[in-house]
């Protein structure tokens, strides 16, 4: 199979040097990810500028870019393989629940969607992984037996993996998104030469980690699998925002 792996935290992340490493004893592949760490980026695209490329001494591409920025040029002809599906991560720290808007590594799966098989994101349930290993192998069995896996076009496969030995995990679930609550207000601060400035806050505190969503089944121990679909049209608000319509027009 001929896969293009790519991330958010840049081209120099140990999880991406983790995927590339396994993935390349069973498949061709190509590296391209952004030149620098990325996280939160979504699926931005740099349209103001043009963007570099360059060839590291690892084989990896570094693109001075956003992750889409990164899977757009690897799929488009450009470098060395015509890719059939798109792997990005392995990502330090959990993608689960509304993080999934904001992700980089999601958005760099997600704009694999209309190639041969369904993007896969990746990512460890720990800011600062231990076992990368772990959810390489998890990835290695998926891709094994993609060929096989009847979905919807455009659908994302968003992997989520516990921190731990492969022989420690509990299983796979597939889940649903949970849900976290608003993240903490902005913090102010003044630089020193008393500009105001402001971090953006941490995540939100989790509200929906019920038996079924991601958040459950990484805190039992098990991988959690959610497919993700493109189309946000939410079908079932259609005929009763038809009917809000005639009433107020």
């Amino acid at each position: 199979m001929k896969v293009l792996i790519s991330n958010d935290d840049g081209v120099f992340a140990p999880g991406l040097a983790a995927i590339a490493e396994v993935l390349q004893r069973y498949h061709e592949t190509e590296v391209v990810a952004p030149d620098r760490n990325r996280s939160g980026a979504s699926n931005s695209l740099t349209l103001d500028r043009p963007l570099e490329a360059f060839r590291h001494d690892s084989g990896f591409i570094g693109v001075n870019g956003t992750p889409t920025d990164c899977v757009h040029l690897g799929t488009s002809r450009i470098f060395e393989i015509e890719p059939e599906i798109v792997v990005s991560g392995i990502n330090a720290g959990a993608n689960m629940g509304d993080d999934v808007l904001y992700s980089g590594t999601v958005a760099a799966a997600t704009e694999g969607r209309h190639l041969k098989y369904p993007p896969i994101a990746v990512s460890v349930a720990s800011h600062h992984p231990k076992h990368f290993e772990t959810a390489a192998e998890v990835v290695r069995l998926l891709l094994q037996g993609i060929h096989r896996v009847n979905l919807a076009p455009r659908t994302v496969l968003n992997v989520n993996v516990p921190d731990l030995p492969l022989d420690k995990l509990q299983g796979i679930h597939v889940t649903r998104l949970g849900h976290r609550s608003l993240a903490d207000a902005p913090v102010k601060v003044t630089d020193p030469r008393g500009i105001e400035r402001y971090w953006i806050a941490g995540v939100g505190e989790v509200l929906d980690r019920e038996p079924g969503t991601d958040f459950f089944a990484i805190e039992q121990g098990c991988v959690s699998i959610t497919p993700l679909q493109i189309d946000m049209t939410q079908y079932d608000a259609m005929d009763n925002l038809g009917t809000w319509l005639e009433d107020i027009l």
